[in-house]
């Protein structure tokens, strides 16, 4: 027990509790549309791409938030154009565009000394969160749960068949831009938290286990929300615990609770199977 009050007793633990809690949830809610779009790979990529968005903002001196939010959705704009005017494939597009973002970021910070800390960059720095980038990870949770809340029919028939979308008469590239817009944020706001590498696993694992489990949109949203914040939690007691990262230990129950929902949506069809 006393390892749970810790996370609020201590200052820095409570700061980096708040900002788990925030980064999971806002993750959490976008991910079942991530996962229904088969987005997975634009997450991925967004969270690469931000590398060198981070580095030249460092350079100029502006806000690194603001450097890894501009890269992330301008390489997210960029391969939507060369998609639509080139012959390539998107995923190919997406391949070469984020992973040369990613290098020309890894040769900036390598390249140039400067205070910032490539592996906080890529795996994160939860204990030491400041309070910048706490109250970052509060607005954009609710940008984004405001943004969901108002559109979110738009945005989920948008998720399940693009092409109705568009015929009855939704603006489709305004919410598949809106939907990548608040994909970089999350990305920006996980940037402290989890770090670039781990990103990924808060955008797209939450969904996953409410696929996997929910019968309906509304329980899987719930679901993939629910799961995100009871991980960020438990990772944090479990990094407190076994003095353990704490963005490693947040992952690494978020991949244990897939597994579980796995092996329980595996009974669940085999029963149903049964004579």
């Amino acid at each position: 027990m006393e390892s749970l009050t810790f996370l609020w007793q201590l200052p820095f633990l409570r700061d980096a509790t708040l900002t788990a809690l925030l980064v999971a949830g806002t993750c959490g809610a976008l991910s079942p549309f991530l996962v229904l779009k088969g987005w997975s790979l634009i997450g991925d990529a967004i969270a690469h791409a931000v590398l060198p968005g981070v580095a030249i903002a460092y350079f100029m001196g502006l806000p690194l938030i603001a450097g890894a939010f501009v890269a992330g959705m301008g390489s997210a704009l960029l391969t939507g154009w060369l998609d639509a005017n080139s012959r390539v494939k998107r995923d190919t597009l997406m391949g070469v565009v984020f992973s040369g973002m990613f290098a020309v970021g890894t040769v900036l910070i390598v390249a140039f000394p400067t205070d910032v800390h490539l592996d906080h960059i890529l795996f994160g720095n939860l204990l030491g969160v400041s309070p910048f980038e706490l109250g970052t990870a509060a607005v954009v949770a609710a940008i984004v749960v405001l943004a969901l809340g108002a559109r979110w029919r738009d945005f989920l028939t948008h998720a399940f068949d693009e092409s109705h979308a568009r015929a009855i008469g939704l603006r489709t590239t305004w919410i598949a831009n809106a939907m990548l817009a608040m994909i970089s944020a999350a990305v920006v706001a996980a940037l402290g938290a989890v770090g670039i590498v781990l990103a990924i696993a808060l955008l797209i694992t939450p969904g996953a286990i409410g696929f996997l489990l929910a019968r309906s949109f509304s329980a899987m949203m719930g679901l993939s929300v629910g799961v995100s914040l009871l991980s960020a939690v438990s990772g944090m007691w479990l990094s407190v615990a076994i003095d353990a990262s704490p963005a490693a230990s947040i992952v690494m129950v978020l991949t244990l609770a897939f597994l579980g929902a796995f092996a329980v949506s595996r009974w669940r069809d085999r029963r149903a199977l049964r004579p």
